[in-house]
């Protein structure tokens, strides 16, 4: 079996301030992208295991607590989970075993976007 996701965007209404989210809570690092329509920050490799990705500014995209939520993992998720209120978001679900599978967490980014986080241990 493989990973069939490829590709996806996180919407924001202020890219510098997702950007300091991202990089305090993830240690992300990003390529900014200019577009017609948008401004983006890539992180990932859209080429190597697993999903790249990116934050992006476009009119008429929202960012949601609803649908879809993309799920970032780490060797603990309770490292990236102690930086989420300092870095400006809330802690929905805080880390929850799920058993054989690790465990899990629900946040709100700097945005107001529901993201996942996913370990291990």
């Amino acid at each position: 079996m493989y990973n069939p996701v490829h590709w996806f965007e996180i919407p924001t209404l202020d890219l510098e301030r997702a950007k300091g989210f991202y990089q305090e809570v993830l240690q992300l690092e990003f390529q900014y992208l200019e577009m017609p329509d948008s401004k983006m920050l890539m992180f990932g490799d859209p080429e190597g295991i697993g999903s790249g990705g990116c934050l992006f500014q476009q009119d008429g995209s929202n960012p949601t607590t609803d649908g879809t939520v993309v799920y970032f993992s780490s060797e603990d998720l309770s490292v990236p989970l102690s930086r989420v209120e300092d870095a400006g978001g809330q802690v929905l679900i805080p880390k929850t075993d799920i058993g054989e599978f690790g465990f899990f967490a629900h946040i709100i980014d700097s945005e107001g976007n529901k993201i996942g986080l996913h370990s291990r241990a």
